[in-house]
């Protein structure tokens, strides 16, 4: 399908829409105060908590996450009518494409001929799977195909077709020239689109806890109780999509009664509309969200020093509220968990499972074949080109879409089973899962990576010889992989913990919603504590439900506790760290910090 930049609205669709997006900044900004303040008491009280004996092993990155440009020719269905021309295409490391007529146009800072980012876009690499999907969005008679001039050129084989494929933006169709090309293509393209969507999830700031809890109460009351995929993307990506969303049917209607055209070229007449609705829509939903931007860093100020102030008055009016609406809601609660959730509870906790754990092991094996890699290396020439070399390739593991295609695999691999199993509780996240194990897994490679170069970094000097520094470089491996070990073990329960809340809290809700909240009032509206807001009688509801379906979870899990097919899944207490490495001065340029555990567990900076 061409691209072409999208058609203006008139002056009376802009006012629409303007006042659509007024509205439901209205509906939704009022909802976000109210969360800030729960996000930010949340926040605090976990201060206060004691901390976890397992705390992270690995030293973290400070790098941010980021999509490893690449560059190369890409030829792109362009123009009315459409026709494969020849562009020269840059994915840049936020996650935006951009495409040039030519090279030279790129590396003398010439403009583009268009870019996108590419949030919500989905990557097809089959012809007939795109031409299927156009037919899907504009059913036609088999007389409209003979009569599509103009899309012909859809009809006519391509080699190594890359779709890019969005509900509510233009399409783009580009082919690469050959088959490691679109590979290549399409594996930088698929890191894109997963960098993009995950921005808010990867996030621990009370601001973005707080939108994410803001979008999830806002579509239940809009009669949206499952989990899904909502959530993906920027906070302005994000309102922008839920509006595209609420007026999709109408728009669609709308389109296609004033299109002439038929079948396939109806499709791209109706995305290229959509896009500038999108385009409209999302300029808007931006300068709502900076123009409340002041106000925002004010109240989160204003909220830390209010809750900080009153926490203890606050917790003591939570425990209460909590004590009065679990005695109130535990026998249908218990009702509804035997009847609906025990059944299927063991078959879902074995899923996620399965799942995080193959893709950890991925994990762990890819970093062993580094670690030798590069061990090998060292024997032959510690001092070399190639050496250094072998050191910055094995530092950007993390971000080479090829290697870790690997462990992103895997993370697919039991995607239609567990999300068979989670569809009868309305659970249609599973994109937001998966994202999820794979953000997972990049997150672990980059902490390991990270933690060895800086323990290689500071045993290996120009002292030793070869089989000296391999020794040394054989101790550091040992010592990564059990703090990958450990780090592992609690990620892994993490992340099952986390997502079987995701799958079925969101339908308890609902089921208990019928007998329960026909009784109480508009709950998001019950201020319990008014001096900071950071109380409201459905969130007490929802903290005492998730307590009471977490001790189901933890107690079903029990007996998975020690299945552990993977041999870096071993229980972390079944090892005790030790510092085997003798710190000597680094000769080779890197400034680091070393965490050193400990036999009693602590941790010494040096």
């Amino acid at each position: 399908m061409g691209v072409r930049p999208s058609s203006p609205l008139d002056k009376r669709q802009q006012q629409q829409l303007s006042g659509q997006v007024d509205g439901l900044l209205r509906a939704f900004l009022p909802c976000y105060r109210r969360q800030l303040a729960a996000a930010m008491l949340r926040q605090i009280s976990r201060e206060l908590e004691p901390q976890e004996p397992a705390r992270c092993q690995l030293s973290h990155t400070k790098k941010l996450p980021r999509v490893r440009e690449h560059q190369g020719p890409l030829t792109l269905l362009w123009g009315h009518p459409p026709q494969w021309q020849p562009t020269f295409c840059v994915l840049r490391g936020d996650g935006r494409l951009e495409w040039f007529s030519r090279k030279e146009e790129y590396e003398s800072g010439g403009r583009t001929l268009g870019s996108t980012a590419l949030t919500g876009y989905t990557l097809l690499t089959s012809q007939r799977e795109y031409l299927c999907l156009l037919d899907d969005l504009c059913p036609s008679s088999s007389g409209d195909l003979a009569q599509e001039e103009p899309l012909r050129v859809l009809e006519e084989p391509v080699n190594f077709p890359l779709f890019l494929v969005h509900p509510f933006r233009a399409h783009l169709c580009f082919c690469a020239h050959t088959r490691g090309a679109q590979r290549a293509w399409r594996l930088s393209l698929q890191s894109a689109i997963r960098l993009r969507a995950t921005v808010l999830q990867r996030s621990r700031a009370p601001a973005a806890c707080a939108f994410l809890d803001t979008v999830q109460l806002y579509r239940r009351r809009r009669g949206f109780a499952g989990g899904d995929d909502a959530t993906l993307g920027s906070d302005a990506e994000v309102l922008s999509a839920e509006l595209m969303r609420e007026l999709l049917p109408a728009l669609r209607a709308q389109t296609l009664r004033s299109l002439r055209s038929t079948g396939r070229a109806r499709a791209r007449a109706c995305s290229e509309f959509l896009d500038a609705v999108h385009s409209a829509v999302l300029a808007r939903v931006s300068a709502g969200l900076r123009a409340f931007q002041p106000e925002k860093d004010a109240l989160l100020a204003k909220l830390e020093r209010t809750v900080r102030a009153e926490l203890e008055q606050i917790l003591q009016q939570r425990a209460q509220s909590a004590r009065r609406l679990e005695a109130e809601i535990r026998d249908p609660l218990e009702a509804c968990l035997c009847r609906m959730v025990d059944p299927q509870l063991p078959q879902i906790i074995h899923a996620l499972l399965s799942l995080v754990e193959a893709t950890l092991q991925a994990v762990r094996t890819l970093l062993i074949r580094g670690m030798d890699r590069l061990s090998h290396h060292l024997r032959k020439n510690p001092s070399g080109t190639r050496l250094r070399r072998e050191v910055y390739e094995f530092g950007e593991i993390p971000w080479d879409p090829e290697l870790m295609q690997a462990c992103y695999r895997e993370a697919e691999r039991n995607r239609s089973h567990l999300a068979q199993l989670a569809e009868p509780f309305g659970f249609l996240g599973m994109q937001s899962l998966v994202f999820g194990a794979q953000d997972l897994a990049q997150q672990l490679m980059a902490a390991a990576v990270t933690t060895f170069l800086q323990l290689a970094d500071k045993c290996l000097t120009s002292t030793l010889d070869c089989d000296q520094a391999a020794e040394q470089l054989e101790k550091v491996r040992g010592l990564v992989l059990k703090k990958l070990t450990s780090d592992s073990e609690t990620s892994r329960w993490r992340f099952t913990r986390d997502w079987l809340l995701g799958i079925f809290w969101p339908f308890v809700w609902s089921q208990l919603g019928v007998s329960y909240n026909s009784e109480q009032p508009e709950v998001d509206g019950d201020i319990l504590a008014v001096g900071s807001q950071a109380l409201t009688t459905e969130g007490v509801c929802r903290d005492v439900i998730q307590g009471l379906l977490l001790q189901r979870v933890d107690r079903a899990s029990q007996s998975f506790s020690f299945v552990s097919p993977a041999p870096l899944l071993q229980p972390p207490y079944l090892w005790t760290p030790r510092p085997h490495l003798q710190l000597v001065t680094c000769d080779i340029g890197i400034q680091v910090t070393v965490i050193i555990s400990t036999d009693e567990g602590a941790e010494t900076q040096v």
